[in-house]
């Protein structure tokens, strides 16, 4: 029975049994910050358990694609060398919420084992926790195994539990039994980990709350929670003891073999075709869920599970890329169930093309400078922190990786040096930020919020509102007022200014405040202009500003006035940065991830994940899909909601963002994204959008500038009036300016190419003539001359005329422009035992005010005294005469 078949008799028997199949979620866990990847089935029923969400049905089965790479849950530098760890791996799942409790789940557990995938049941045996009673009378007197067959664990390892307080439970686990030819004994001896016995289902009931205390309380509504590995199944059914001889990874192994010209069956091969086997799987699936190699969080794994995979290809001697080759027999293998491989096929291929590119110019050098450490090492020594400190930050090696290199030769790492020489790193990263005393303005503001509270924002309705101010701050320092003229920062009550957040600039406007008469008559107002507005801590809005008039202190009643024509400009930006986001998924595809954004009055800018340069064909589609949206004149909807809510209606969200219990959902028509700014209220507010930029900003990560509303138009009027002054240069209508310029540049060629001819003619001219002011210093001839009527770069083209008709020569030109002397210097062949240009150019160049150098046959320089020139070339004939003597 193959992986596909086992993964389809499982959902249908769990369907027959009134479970309702959900999909698997993605690799990147949706608002759980507390995961790296998605590293079981019940990841996204966490919120279910916990009581924090509505489960979607009583019953349910799912496929779940996991992760264990990087973090708590790292299986990496144990894959290929074992029989069943992997990095990528399916996890087979039924869940109860709240309906069927011990009994039934363990009945469902054994009739798909025995009864479906017919396993004999002498090769069974089931664990159960040490006090789990209930359990173990379910597997004796219900399912009737004999008690030698029913082993009682105690330990965390039949009691799962969700954190230290929480959801938790004991376990039963049902376990194979490959044969006494394996090594091994049975779960609970110490023989355990061997591989004769492996686990192959592991049911949690989940019918316990820990609380604070430790105590433990029955839960009102138990639920299960079971798991079984595809690939462990597998390799049973089809008679393995083996993961990797499976047809889960036999043709990705068989592939790899022929790639390399290698023999898979050989056992030295077998480490090495296995890792690449188990990586591709991890990188495809990845990749698909939008995660792209970076220096950083998952990205950086993935970098390392790459750049792993990549030197076990090179340990089978393949020097060029290969991985992405490997992509489309996944795809037969993979690609119907897991649609989304199918869908990013494309994105997937060139990601991993790309960065085996950019590794191989690094992998070599790496590799040579650990085997140069390594043969200099003692014996019983271990590489350094610098070492592998340089490999890290120089070559790209992640430290694991160097491990696995030297693994097999028993060479230990000195990771408490690594660990020095990267906290020194980050020291430096932070120097300046500590330096400039920020950390003491931190703290200020936080003394003032547990002082004052918070700042209420009141923006999203408000451009007015009264408040009070609670305190002044300036340098760093919280003081009771301040004069005219003088700078600092306000912070009250209340504020409908929007502070920087998101990528979204902070409000400017006005503070108004009573001077003895009314705020705005007679001049009787005093005034701080706001020229900013931050939140240097959570919860606390600072206005950043001068008094312009009269003297505002503390406790003081306000009035704050936003700028509304510029909040306006910010918001429909902001505004197009949804619909680019949307536009950009649509178009490029669903791996696209924002990775910053800039929102300003007069522009907008945008980084998203993407592995390279958009062509402007695409780029006109995104700017089209955009300007389609906003004709559309969609409303603008804000929607308060769950983040589990908002993300399962289908609202984009910032993975590794932390959301609070609830957020805010801002859909324009077709875009729909997790945002706490300030947006339109109608698409059609925005008017236009033009692009005017894309380019990338890092390594998997490209930008757009673009400008809308009014600033897009006046682009255009700009363009066009720029169009119209080309067209009467050319004398030419707008619309034909192609036509015209074309045939400018075809006039400049002819041009060109008649200037050529001449100046050819005219070198003919000037080498015959130079030629003949040769002197001879000895025996040797000597061409020391100014050349005029000559450009810098085409003195080495016509030294080479010279040399090639002087036969044995020392030349030396000079070409003056203005205050700037250039040099150029040569010598044939049969002199350089005793004369060198480089040495002759160190010799002249300063004597007009410069340097150069070069090589014996060749050398340049240059200077800043032309006046000179004329006493420098005549030196050259004493400079000959000293080494000649």
């Amino acid at each position: 029975m193959n992986g596909n078949e086992i993964r389809e008799r499982f959902l249908t028997f769990f369907q027959r049994h009134d479970h309702t199949m959900i999909a698997s979620s993605g690799l990147v866990p949706q608002n759980d910050p507390t995961l790296l990847f998605t590293n079981a089935g019940m990841n996204q029923f966490k919120g279910v358990f916990l009581g924090e969400e509505q489960a979607p049905c009583r019953r349910a089965v799912s496929v779940q694609k996991c992760v264990r790479a990087g973090g708590k849950h790292n299986d990496l530098e144990n894959v290929g060398r074992t029989a069943r760890h992997h990095t990528f791996f399916e996890m087979l799942g039924n869940f109860s919420f709240g309906d069927y409790f011990k009994e039934e789940a363990i009945s469902l557990a054994w009739d798909f084992v025995t009864q479906v995938l017919q396993l004999p049941v002498e090769r069974l045996l089931v664990t159960v926790y040490a006090t789990d009673e209930e359990a173990y009378r379910v597997w004796r007197d219900r399912i009737g195994l004999p008690e030698e067959k029913v082993v009682r664990i105690d330990g965390s390892d039949n009691f799962w539990s969700m954190g230290p307080v929480g959801p938790c439970g004991p376990c039963s686990e049902i376990f194979y039994d490959h044969g006494s030819h394996l090594p091994g004994g049975p779960p609970g001896s110490p023989e355990a980990d061997g591989d004769r016995f492996v686990e192959i289902w592991n049911l949690v009931f989940m019918q316990f709350d820990r609380r604070e205390d430790g105590t433990l309380a029955e839960l009102p509504s138990p639920c299960i929670d079971t798991g079984a590995g595809l690939e462990r199944l597998a390799a049973i059914l089809q008679g393995k003891s083996n993961n990797y001889d499976t047809d889960l990874f036999q043709p990705l192994i068989q592939q790899a073999a022929r790639l390399a010209g290698v023999d898979a069956s050989q056992s030295d091969h077998l480490v090495s075709l296995r890792v690449i086997a188990d990586h591709v799987r991890a990188m495809a699936f990845l990749i698909a869920d939008g995660v792209l190699p970076s220096n950083e969080g998952r990205g950086y794994v993935l970098r390392r599970i790459m750049r792993r995979a990549m030197r076990h290809g090179r340990l089978l001697g393949m020097e060029e890329p290969f991985l992405a080759q490997l992509v489309p027999l996944l795809l037969e293998t993979m690609g119907a169930f897991f649609v989304e491989l199918t869908a990013q096929i494309k994105t997937i291929s060139l990601v991993i093309e790309n960065e085996e590119k950019r590794f191989a110019t690094t992998l070599g050098s790496g590799l040579k400078i650990v085997e140069e450490a390594v043969a200099r090492l003692p014996a019983g020594g271990g590489l350094d922190g610098l070492t592998l400190f340089t490999l890290y930050d120089t070559y790209g090696f992640p430290v694991d990786l160097t491990g696995d290199i030297v693994r097999d030769r028993g060479i230990r790492l000195d990771m408490e040096g690594f660990e020095s020489h990267m906290a020194e790193q980050r020291q430096r990263a932070r120097a300046a930020w500590s330096g400039s005393g920020d950390e003491k303005v931190a703290a200020v503001f936080h003394q003032l919020r547990d002082k004052v509270g918070g700042s209420e924002f009141l923006g999203f309705q408000n451009l007015q509102a009264q408040a009070v101010v609670q305190a002044i701050v300036v340098a760093g320092a919280s003081v009771p007022r301040l004069g005219p003229g003088e700078e600092g920062m306000v912070i009250c009550n209340q504020t409908p200014f929007y502070a920087e957040s998101g990528g979204q600039l902070g409000d400017t406007g006005l503070i108004h405040w009573s001077l003895g008469g009314p705020l705005s008559s007679q001049g009787m107002g005093g005034l701080f202009r706001v020229q900013d507005t931050r939140k240097p801590v959570a919860d606390l809005i600072a206005h950043l500003g001068r008094v312009e008039k009269g003297e505002l202190r503390v406790g003081e009643s306000v009035s704050l006035e936003v700028e509304a024509a510029r909040r306006q400009a910010v918001r429909l930006h902001h505004s197009a940065t949804h619909l680019l986001h949307h536009a950009l998924r649509e178009q490029v595809g669903s791996h696209v991830k924002q990775a910053g954004s800039q929102v300003g009055p007069t522009r907008l800018r945008f980084d998203f994940t993407h592995y390279q340069a958009l062509t402007p064909e695409l780029l006109a589609q995104v700017e089209a899909q955009c300007n389609e949206i906003i004709r559309a004149n969609h409303l603008q909807e804000t929607t308060v909601m769950t983040p589990a809510a908002a993300v399962e209606a289908g609202a984009v969200a910032l993975f590794g963002e932390k959301y609070g219990e609830e957020v805010r959902v801002v859909r324009i028509g077709p875009s729909m994204e997790l945002c706490g700014g300030l947006h339109v209220n109608r698409a059609g507010d925005i008017g236009l959008m033009r692009i005017v930029s894309e380019g990338a900003v890092a390594a998997g990560v490209r930008r757009i500038e673009a400008v809308c509303g009014q600033t897009a138009w006046e682009s255009y009027r700009q363009e066009s009036a720029l169009l119209r002054e080309l067209g009467g240069m050319l004398k030419s209508r707008p619309d034909q300016l192609v036509q015209g310029v074309e045939k400018l540049l075809e006039r400049v060629r002819t041009l060109e190419q008649a200037l050529e001819k001449a100046k050819a003619a005219a070198s003919g001219s000037l080498v015959t003539d130079l030629l003949a002011q040769r002197q001879w210093v000895g025996e040797i001839a000597l061409l020391a001359a100014r050349v005029v009527g000559i450009e810098t770069k085409d003195l080495r083209q016509l030294v080479d005329q010279l040399r090639d008709k002087s036969g044995s020569a020392v030349i030396v030109l000079a070409v003056t422009e203005a205050d700037k002397v250039s040099l150029i210097a040569a010598v044939t062949e049969d002199l350089h035992r005793r004369l060198k240009a480089g040495e002759l150019i160190g010799f002249v160049a300063p004597l007009v005010g410069g340097k150069g150098g070069g090589r014996p046959d060749m050398a340049m320089g240059g200077g800043s005294r032309p006046e000179q020139v004329t006493e420098a070339l005549a030196a050259v004939t004493h400079w000959i005469k000293e080494k000649l003597a």
